[in-house]
């Protein structure tokens, strides 16, 4: 039997190439989100730890725009062996989120430009978000589980 969680391809039922359950465009992409969304919680984290550091400047965590930007940018073409394959994927394998260090403001006098009321509603919408995409993620598993494992448990 099948197990989910050591198998991360199948042979196709015509015995050609194996197909990878875990690299659909929306699982990548989750996984690129959830990524993203630990970091920014990192710099967050940071930038709240040295709310009182003199000449401190936040950092922020671009992704969603580059996201959108790589989701809109010119497909890959790939050899398909079937009409009935997908062609012009974007690679998402290649994204990474953007830490920018953000020197154009000062919040105090003495160069800080940390609001720590910005940064803490920034963390809480953070942790909504990667919650948000880690329920999607766990429920796309648990509907290949459930489809690998012909509806048993």
């Amino acid at each position: 039997m099948l197990n989910f969680r050591d198998v991360s391809t199948v042979e196709n039922k015509n015995g050609g190439l194996p197909v990878d359950l875990f690299s659909s465009q929306v699982i990548v992409s989750l996984k690129k989100e959830l990524d993203a969304d630990a970091l920014r919680q990192r710099v967050i984290a940071n930038n709240i730890a040295n709310v009182n550091t003199p000449y401190f400047k936040k950092s922020t965590v671009s992704f969603e725009s580059l996201l959108k930007k790589a989701l809109g940018r010119e497909p890959v073409e790939m050899i398909t062996t079937s009409s009935r394959h997908f062609n012009g994927v974007p690679v998402l394998t290649e994204l990474r989120p953007e830490v920018n260090l953000n020197k154009t403001t000062s919040m105090r006098t003495d160069g800080n430009n940390v609001d720590i009321d910005e940064e803490m509603a920034n963390l809480a919408a953070n942790s909504i978000q990667y919650q948000a995409a880690a329920r999607e993620l766990s429920d796309r598993f648990s509907g290949l589980s459930y489809v690998i494992t012909g509806g048993r448990r």
